[in-house]
């Protein structure tokens, strides 16, 4: 829940269905994020 409030403090929208897909946007976006900032582990031998 606090990486949510990264990108605000509130839902913005008032009808449910607009709030549900809101919190999936944000969680995608904070998927993606994550990712880039991931290292990639390489074997060397």
């Amino acid at each position: 829940m606090r990486c949510l409030k990264a990108f605000g403090e509130r839902i913005a929208a008032r009808n449910p269905d607009r709030q549900t897909a809101e919190i999936q946007i944000r969680s995608t976006l904070i998927n993606r994020f994550n990712a880039l900032g991931t290292a990639e582990i390489v074997s060397v031998a």
